[in-house]
């Protein structure tokens, strides 16, 4: 948690350290408290109050918990519904929208096959549309959607909100992404690595919006899987990014060396074995029914082969289990190598993926994990993302959030 500032000039920065400390706290904070939990002066603290119901962004209501002699003071809570923020998580395959509000809950959401994905023109198409039908649906003063958060493959000129030559969308080579929708929508927009994204969702909004103060990891791996396979780094609250913000890069990292080979050279390459093609093509291998596979090049056929794989192992099919078993045991692999490099305690797994085969790979993983011995001699938790496979638009639109309303050191430096 980040403590304020006394000094005049840094209004601001406090209106965002307190917010931020209001809106973690859930069911409110007595004026008090949050100066405590701050360290500002209740002078200062009373003027950034000011400011922010002002805004609308805070309401006084209730009563805190009596304390001892004197009237209890009155709660600041969080006013959810004063702004709200649309993700966006493009994956080849699918298309998914969602509609925040502050507190990071989830309001209104859609989802929609990706349009012909090796055409930005036609994806750029898609996703004004679903965000414009997403918004007028949900019936929110425009004024108060703060912009579009785009939850995009990498890698990416974070920067310049370009998208560069992603392995997964042919066709897609220095695509301004972030612009095109910003121009098209009226509304600001950021672009930012699914990954990553994904990530961050659990550090604005881990409790999805909870009403109540809520604990979350502060340091942790995420393993992401969708279309493709990716890791982020969590760590002291804050995601690593790397020099050009496309940190998470871990298709080469070797999962299992007996597993299938990559085109690198190696053989059980994160991405060779656990990417949705992948796993498709290791069900039918296995004697699995995939309908409508076709030759693996249609993400979206590869992306329903996946749903079948799953439905064929919820039936009770013994080698599709079998093929999710032995990914969830990879997954687990690869989570060792990370908690070892990094000493973090968690390791969280979520992506439109995940969801659907967790149900078979969780216990394997959960073994796998159990089972390493860990150097710090810690224990190390295995977690499903709570936002489902959701979890990438979720990210974004909370970067969106957090870009208006966290505290932020550089917010400190003042320029003559």
């Amino acid at each position: 948690m980040r403590r304020g500032t006394n000094l005049p000039r840094m209004g601001d920065y406090n209106q965002t350290v307190v917010l931020d400390v209001i809106r973690r706290a859930g069911g409110g904070l007595a004026r008090a408290e949050v100066a405590r939990r701050t360290g500002l002066s209740p002078q200062t603290l009373t003027n950034v109050a000011r400011r922010l119901l002002d805004l609308g962004l805070v309401v006084e209501e209730g009563e805190a918990a009596r304390r001892g002699p004197g009237r209890p003071g009155t709660l600041m809570r969080l006013n959810p519904l004063s702004r709200f923020a649309v993700g966006v998580h493009l994956d080849p395959a699918t298309m998914t929208f969602v509609l925040l509000d502050l507190s990071g809950a989830v309001v209104a959401r859609a989802q929609s096959p990706t349009p012909v994905p090796e055409d930005p023109d036609a994806v750029v198409d898609g996703l004004v549309a679903e965000i414009e039908g997403l918004i007028s649906r949900a019936g929110v003063d425009r004024d108060r959607v703060l912009g579009v958060g785009i939850a995009a493959p990498g890698p990416i000129d974070v920067e310049a909100g370009v998208v560069l030559d992603p392995p997964h969308l042919p066709g897609w080579h220095d695509v301004p992404l972030r612009d095109a929708v910003a121009e098209r929508t009226g509304l600001r927009a950021v672009l930012d690595k699914d990954v990553i994204a994904a990530a961050c969702a659990h550090l604005w909004a881990p409790g999805g919006g909870a009403a109540e103060e809520v604990e979350h990891p502060s340091d942790f791996v995420f393993v992401y899987l969708g279309t493709g396979v990716a890791v982020s780094t969590v760590l002291r609250d804050e995601v690593v990014r790397g020099v050009s913000g496309n940190a998470g890069e871990s298709g080469h990292l070797v999962a299992d060396p007996d597993g299938a080979p990559c085109w690198c050279g190696r053989r059980g390459c994160l991405g060779a074995v656990l990417r949705a093609e992948a796993l498709a093509e290791q069900g039918r291998a296995a004697g699995v029914d995939l309908p409508g596979w076709g030759d693996g090049s249609d993400p979206r056929a590869v992306d329903d082969a996946v749903t079948a794989l799953a439905a064929a192992a919820d039936a009770g099919d013994p080698a599709a289990r079998e093929v999710l078993r032995v990914a969830g045991r990879r997954i687990g692999m690869a989570a060792g190598v990370l908690t070892d490099l990094l000493d973090v305690p968690t390791v969280l797994v979520g992506g439109p993926l995940w969801d659907r085969i967790a149900a078979h790979a969780g216990p394997a993983l959960r073994a796998e994990v159990a089972a390493h011995p860990v150097p710090g001699g810690h224990a190390v938790s295995v977690m499903s993302s709570a936002f489902g496979p959701q979890v990438g638009a979720v990210g974004a639109g909370c970067i969106l959030l957090g870009r208006a309303f966290a505290p932020r050191p550089t917010d400190l430096l003042l320029v003559s």
